[in-house]
């Protein structure tokens, strides 16, 4: 439950009871399947995330639509930072969190970001044998051929860019 000021209400916390009032319930059994029934920390994930729409009232534009998925996103990233940072500490914590069930594009979008900041980091040349072999799909000696370089040389490209890749993903606390 949140609790909000009693008497003249702020701004601020008029716009945190009507947030709470119309997600607050959805909000909450989303992070309890996020925290596999564990209704402790689902209420402290509810809570965070309330704290943050407080702080940034700003975030909730009428005209873009609900509040829901900007909740539900901020909700998702406490769950992982709080796991990243157990995970820092050597606790146990789960491998991947479920599937977050709420279509809204807003994961897509992020990864997307994230792919293109990791690809960024990479040579020129790695860039090219990714989006040769990956991206266009051809094989070795058509990547070869396009490239101009041997297939061999297109072989160990790929093994370093992925793994530049892999890197550069995990250093932007991306997909990795």
């Amino acid at each position: 439950m949140i609790v909000v000021p009693v008497g003249p209400a702020p701004e601020g916390a008029q716009l945190l009871r009507a947030l709470h009032d119309e997600h607050g319930a959805a909000l909450w059994r989303y992070a309890l399947r996020l925290t596999d029934g564990d209704s402790a920390r689902a209420q402290d994930v509810v809570q965070e995330t309330f704290i943050r729409a407080w702080r940034n009232p700003r975030a909730f534009d009428p005209e873009r639509g609900s509040a829901r998925p900007w909740l539900y996103a901020v909700a998702r990233r406490i769950i992982i930072d709080d796991s990243r940072s157990a995970r820092a500490r050597h606790e146990a914590v789960r491998e991947e969190l479920p599937d977050a069930g709420v279509p809204d594009g807003t994961e897509a979008v992020d990864d997307r970001d994230v792919v293109r900041q990791a690809l960024a980091r990479l040579s020129p040349e790695h860039r090219a044998v990714l989006r040769e072999c990956y991206y266009r799909q051809r094989s070795v000696e058509e990547a070869s051929a396009i490239l101009g370089i041997a297939p061999g040389t297109v072989k160990s490209r790929t093994h370093y860019a992925i793994r530049a890749l892999r890197i550069a993903l995990e250093e932007l606390g991306g997909m990795a």
